[in-house]
């Protein structure tokens, strides 16, 4: 029987928009972080561990805090992402910003033991949606390059205190992945919804595009395809401190390429996160609701114990 998959978590990011490292924002009663919830959800879903993926320099931070809520119920451990990497001709580069989300899960890659789920350190998915991807893993022959992608409705992750970027899906009739186009700068104007193309062409959108949320679920097949990738990415953009090696472009090409197939899940479960600072609050009413419903404890803490 094959291992139960594993909850990669991106918690690296420099937080720039935010204004200040966001991942360990307290939004719960008891001070809960948004990736404690995350943490929480993929172990009620079955997820066998997780693995978090982090600047050297945050460590000890992260492992008091999951010390703290976590407690030893589910196993958690640590995978660096650094910005120094050789290039594919041997050259150390190293950047002010970490190289994108695609170079993320390679991080991940040699600790991974099987199937495993990717998500964003800030943003709530939803039980549900955790549990739908543990299903399919669980399903899925460990061999195969056959993915899952959960997908939200745009105009349900649009923030009212400043522009987004989004991944837009496009599923055929069977309900796997045709394309994902990268759109950034979306928000609501006076004419609709409009965005920019990474080419720095306008988007005009409607708001019931289905979105990635970076919410994803792989086979280990991913890994060596992703690799090959992100040397292409470091030949031809590794002297460019602007651009980032993007899990979605990469799963997007790989899917253009017949090397992979991406199941797209629309999601049934409401998502929030937060990229501004002006999201927290917002972020703390909507998990306050949940705790109101009993979809969590009101301290994450019991509830981990009571796993």
């Amino acid at each position: 029987m094959p291992p139960a998959p594993t909850l990669v978590i991106l918690a690296a990011g420099l937080s720039t928009r935010f204004g200040s490292p966001k991942q360990l924002v307290p939004v719960g009663p008891s001070g809960e972080a948004l990736l404690d919830y995350a943490l929480f959800d993929a172990a009620r879903a079955g997820f066998g561990d997780a693995i978090l993926i982090i600047r050297p320099e945050t460590e000890a931070e992260f492992r008091r805090h999951a010390a703290e809520v976590v407690g030893e119920r589910f196993p958690v451990r640590w995978v660096h992402q650094t910005r120094e990497i050789a290039t594919s001709h041997g050259k150390p580069v190293e950047r002010r910003t970490p190289w994108g989300t695609g170079h993320a899960v390679l991080a991940a890659g040699p600790a991974v033991r099987g199937s495993f789920a990717v998500c964003n350190a800030d943003d709530c998915y939803g039980a549900d949606a955790y549990r739908q991807v543990g299903e399919l893993l669980a399903s899925r022959d460990p061999a195969t390059a056959e993915h899952v992608l959960v997908a939200y409705r745009l105009d349900a992750t649009l923030s009212p205190h400043g522009a987004v970027s989004r991944a837009i899906v496009e599923p055929d009739a069977n309900g796997y992945l045709v394309s994902l186009a990268e759109v950034r700068e979306i928000a609501r104007r006076r004419d609709g919804i409009a965005g920019t193309s990474l080419a720095g062409d306008a988007v005009s959108l409607h708001g019931r595009e289905r979105v990635s949320m970076n919410l994803w679920g792989f086979t280990p097949a991913v890994l060596p395809v992703l690799e090959r990738q992100f040397q292409r990415f470091l030949a031809a953009h590794g002297a460019d401190p602007g651009r980032e090696f993007l899990l979605s472009e990469a799963l997007g090409e790989q899917v253009g390429t017949g090397e992979a197939r991406v199941r797209v899940l629309p999601a049934e479960s409401r998502w929030f996160g937060m990229t501004v600072a002006a999201d927290a609050e917002p972020v703390r009413r909507a998990i306050g609701e949940l705790v109101a419903q009993g979809a969590y404890p009101s301290d994450l803490r019991t509830g981990f114990r009571n796993l």
